[in-house]
């Protein structure tokens, strides 16, 4: 979720050393983000191994995977009001606390109930961090920079995608190829759970060398803390007065927006429609298939389990690399152009990767061209998605909604998110028993419907304020 700046006079450039500061400042932060981002794909390696130890079908294990996304939907509900609460670096510990939880109890469960709830707690704290993060960044970041830290939020997701499949590879490796094979004194799939510890403590630790928001500081009567880390984040030389004075401004003109604000003649506004839309839109292309469930889809198609997990690794890194081309493209090409263009390229990844995937295996295997085929246009659909929509829809969702409804809005398409991604990564696995290639024609045809959706509805707001936005409403 981004934020637009303010616009901000020359007098108040940040100096080079503490452009350094608030960048570390914001990657501590984005920790969270890291941990989203590894967290949601690490139980790639896990799948196989928990559908064989319990003995279960589809239906169950697919419930197993996708419980954690109905946690996110209740952190990301519930994280505002905590954080408005207790303080946003407060709310960050309670994360990673629950973080570490969730990886502590995944990696020795004793029963498949247990199993899901340590993965219901560590959806919540995902839920959390996908607020979190974006909303401390652009609280403490000075107005000239907000931008630019903003999307650490991202780019620390993709990481965090990139290097739990990286990790899984490595320890499928060192078990033998068997995620069932022992390692450290338990299975594999138990230690690639596990060792999600170790960058949940981390984040911890970096909550602790953070400030807190200078607006919630305000907001709770505090003040010369509030010029404090002002002066940390902008400099000793910044009008730390002036820039209090800003945020007092932005939030005396505010008021909190409820359910009600949004009521149009079908329920909801036409607008938050059009949020939700953009939010449905951006899962059911299926793009969680290729992160929870990519090693077993090419298992499943006679790729062996090393070489699955390392297709796995090569297109967490085509993620990373889409990502880049949006954020610098985003704002030089616009939101709606760089959509259509990532529709487009979606539509033509997945169908072809629904005609391979349609094909009959021969001794347990896709033929050879339908398996190039098959390989090359899941790395295709991954990139256009992380160029535009992976990164689109949470730019337009925090800057197509008047002021007044902003936030509530933000909320229900955020809502929306997750239970797509609940209802296709609970789908998936019954699916692709039915029909692997059938169901990448649901998928191709949802990436084709994106396209009409977003030329009559979904309008431009490049260069525009947030102002400006509202009134294209």
């Amino acid at each position: 979720m981004t934020s637009s700046a303010a616009p901000t006079t020359g007098a108040r450039q940040e100096q080079p050393g503490n452009l350094r500061r608030v960048t570390l400042i914001a990657a501590g932060a984005a920790m969270g983000g890291f941990l989203f981002g590894y967290d949601s794909s690490v139980i790639n390696g896990a799948v196989e191994a928990i559908r064989d130890r319990w003995d279960i079908g589809s239906a169950t294990l697919a419930q197993v995977i996708a419980i954690a996304l109905l946690g996110s939907a209740i952190g990301a509900a519930t994280a505002g009001r905590i954080a408005d609460r207790i303080g946003r670096v407060r709310c960050m510990q309670i994360a990673s606390v629950l973080f570490i939880i969730s990886a502590l109890g995944s990696s020795m469960p004793f029963a498949l109930w247990d199993l899901m709830l340590w993965r219901i707690i560590g959806g919540f704290a995902i839920g959390m961090a996908s607020v979190l993060g974006p909303t401390y960044i652009a609280e403490v970041a000075p107005p000239a920079y907000r931008g630019r830290l903003g999307s650490f939020q991202q780019a620390a997701i993709v990481l965090g995608i990139a290097i739990s499949q990286l990790v899984n590879y490595g320890l499928l490796n060192a078990a033998g190829g068997d995620q069932r094979g022992e390692l450290l004194g338990l299975e594999a799939w138990q230690v690639m759970l596990g060792i999600m510890v170790i960058p949940a403590a981390l984040y911890g630790v970096f909550t602790f060398m953070i400030p807190e928001s200078p607006r919630y500081l305000l907001a709770k009567g505090r003040p010369e803390e509030a010029r404090k880390v002002v002066r940390q984040v902008e400099g000793d030389g910044a009008d730390a007065e002036h820039r209090i004075a800003e945020i007092e401004h932005g939030m005396k003109n505010e008021r909190l927006s409820t359910f009600r604000d949004l009521k149009g003649s079908f329920i909801f506004k036409p607008i938050v429609w059009v949020g939700i839309g953009l939010a449905v839109f951006q899962q059911f292309v299926g793009i969680n298939v290729a992160f929870y469930y990519s090693s077993t889809l090419w298992q499943s198609v006679g790729v062996n389990p090393e070489d699955s997990f390392f297709y796995s690794f090569t297109t967490s890194i085509i993620n990373i690399i889409g990502t880049v081309v949006a954020m610098l493209l985003i704002d030089r090409v616009g939101r709606r152009p760089l959509a259509l263009i990532g529709s487009v390229g979606m539509v033509i990844g997945l169908g072809c990767e629904a005609w391979a995937f349609s094909s009959d295996l021969v001794n347990g295997q896709l033929p050879t061209a339908q398996g190039w085929v098959a390989l090359i246009a899941a790395h295709w659909f991954v990139f256009f998605f992380a160029m535009s929509w992976g990164v689109i829809l949470w730019v337009m969702v925090g800057e197509m909604f008047p002021p007044k409804i902003r936030a509530t809005a933000i909320g229900v398409a955020s809502m929306f998110n997750w239970l797509a991604n609940y209802l296709i990564t609970a789908t998936f696995p019954s699916l692709s028993d039915w029909n692997l290639g059938g169901t990448y024609i649901i998928y191709t045809v949802f990436a084709a419907l994106s396209i009409p959706f977003t030329l009559k509805f979904v309008k431009e707001y490049k260069g525009k304020t947030l102002e400006d936005a509202a009134e294209t409403v």
